[in-house]
C-alpha cells in the first residue's frame, strides 16, 4: 500500500452524534464532492473536526473503496458519497483538541495573509492535508486519548445546525424573509434623535434607552479589558463623552486622545468611528464593532470600508452582538457583497456574543494583566458557514 493520506472530515455536533448513533462505521460527504472522495484510499486517515467548537474530535481509518449510498444516517442531508471506516481515536467534545492549541505545529498557521486566514482550510471536506500536518493532528489526538484534558465548551455552538440550501454552485445560506422587511425599518433609525436627549419634552422610548445602555456597557467592558491588559485603547470619537455606572470612558488611564496616522485620510476617518480599538504602540492589535440594536449594518459597513481601503490590513476584526443576533450576523457576513471583498469579510471578522464576553471577562478578572490580545480569539467564533 502507498503511504497514508490524511483528509479533513468536518462534523457539526449534530452530525457527529448521528455518525456515532449509526455505528460509527460510515463517513459521508456531499454529492458535489464525489470526484474528491474517489481519491480516498483504504488505509487513509480521516481527521474529524468539530465546526463551531473548532476542535479535533477523532481519527477514522478508511476500510473500503468510495461508494454512493443514499440510505439514511444523517437527518439534515444525505451525504451520499461515502467510505466505510473504523475509529482509531474517539474523543468527546470536552476532551477534543482545540485547533488553536496547535497553531505552532500546523503549517496552515504560517504566513497568514490575515489573522483568520487559517479558517479557509476548514470550509469543506474531504480536503487532503499535508502529511506533516496530518501526522501532527494524529499525535495530538493520541496524546489527548491517553492524557485527556477536560475543557469547557458552549453547548449552543455544539448543537447549532447551519441552515444551508443546495444549489448548482454549492451550499448557500438563504436569509429569512423578515430580513428584507427589516432593512427599510432599520435604515430609518439613522434619523432618530439620540436616546439620551429628550425631544420636545418627551422621554425616549424605553427599548431604545435600554439598547444604548447595553451598547455602552459592552463598550466599557472592552475598553477596560484592553486597558487592564496593558494596551492603549481607543473609543469611537463620538462616544468619548459617555460613561457607564459613573465610569467615564475619557477617564481610563490608557485611553488614546489621537490615533497614529499610519493610513491615508479616508482610512483614518473610518477607523476613528470604530467602537473600540486596542493598540500596542502605533499598531492596532484588535478592532471591535458592537451591534446592540436589531440592525447590524453600520458596524459591518465600517468593517467592509476598512477591508476595501486597506486590503492588506492585518488586524483581527470582531463583531460583538446579542446572543440572539448570532445567526443574522453570520448570514450578513456571508452575503455576496461582503464575500467579494479581498480578503472576504468572513476571513477577517469573528463574532463574540454579549453573554460570552461578559462571562470570559468575569472569569479572567484575577489574572487579566497577564493576558494577551489573542485571548479573545479563544472564544470568538469564525463567521464561516460550515459545509458539513
Amino acid at each position: 500500500m502507498s503511504s497514508r493520506n490524511y483528509w479533513l472530515d468536518l462534523f457539526t455536533g449534530t452530525t457527529w452524534r448521528e455518525f456515532l448513533d449509526a455505528g460509527a462505521n460510515v463517513s459521508g460527504f456531499r454529492r458535489n464532492r464525489w470526484r474528491t472522495v474517489q481519491q480516498i484510499q483504504q488505509g487513509d486517515y480521516l481527521l474529524c473536526y468539530l465546526t463551531g467548537l473548532s476542535r479535533w474530535i477523532g481519527i477514522l481509518e478508511v476500510t473500503s473503496e468510495p461508494f454512493v449510498d443514499d440510505s439514511p444516517i444523517w437527518h439534515d442531508a444525505d451525504f451520499p458519497c461515502r467510505v466505510s471506516v473504523k475509529p482509531v481515536v474517539h474523543l468527546t467534545p470536552e476532551t477534543a483538541v482545540p485547533v488553536l492549541d496547535m497553531s505552532d505545529q500546523l503549517t496552515i498557521f504560517q504566513n497568514l495573509s490575515s489573522p483568520f486566514a487559517w479558517t479557509g482550510h476548514f470550509r469543506g471536506s474531504p480536503a487532503r492535508w499535508k502529511a506533516p500536518d496530518g501526522e501532527a493532528v494524529v499525535r495530538a489526538l493520541r496524546e489527548a486519548q491517553l492524557h485527556p484534558v477536560h475543557r469547557q465548551f458552549d453547548q449552543r455552538k455544539l448543537d447549532r445546525r447551519p441552515k444551508l440550501l443546495g444549489t448548482k454552485i454549492g451550499s448557500v445560506v438563504v436569509p429569512e424573509r423578515e430580513e428584507s422587511a427589516e432593512v427599510g425599518a432599520q435604515d430609518s433609525t439613522a434619523n432618530l434623535p439620540s436616546a439620551s436627549v429628550p425631544v420636545g419634552g418627551l422621554e425616549p422610548p424605553e427599548e431604545v434607552t435600554r439598547e444604548v445602555t447595553v451598547h455602552e456597557e459592552i463598550q466599557w467592558l472592552l475598553l477596560k479589558l484592553g486597558s487592564d491588559m496593558g494596551l492603549d485603547v481607543w473609543v469611537a470619537r463620538n462616544d468619548r463623552g459617555r460613561e457607564v455606572n459613573g465610569n467615564r470612558f475619557a477617564d481610563l488611564p490608557r485611553i488614546k486622545r489621537d490615533l497614529p496616522l499610519q493610513f491615508d485620510d479616508r482610512t483614518n476617518l473610518t477607523i476613528q468611528l470604530i467602537d473600540v480599538l486596542w493598540l500596542r504602540g502605533n499598531a492596532i492589535v484588535a478592532a471591535f464593532e458592537i451591534e446592540s440594536t436589531t440592525s447590524i449594518y453600520s458596524g459591518l459597513l465600517r468593517m467592509s470600508d476598512l477591508i476595501s481601503l486597506q486590503p492588506n490590513i492585518n488586524i483581527p476584526l470582531y463583531l460583538v452582538a446579542p446572543d440572539d443576533r448570532r445567526d443574522k450576523v453570520f448570514t450578513e457576513v456571508n452575503r455576496p457583497t461582503f464575500s467579494r471583498l479581498s480578503p472576504p469579510m468572513r476571513e477577517m471578522c469573528r463574532f463574540i456574543s454579549f453573554s460570552t464576553l461578559r462571562s470570559r471577562v468575569s472569569e479572567a478578572a484575577s489574572f487579566v494583566r497577564y493576558l494577551r490580545p489573542e485571548f479573545v480569539q479563544e472564544f470568538a467564533e469564525v463567521c464561516e458557514i460550515d459545509d458539513v
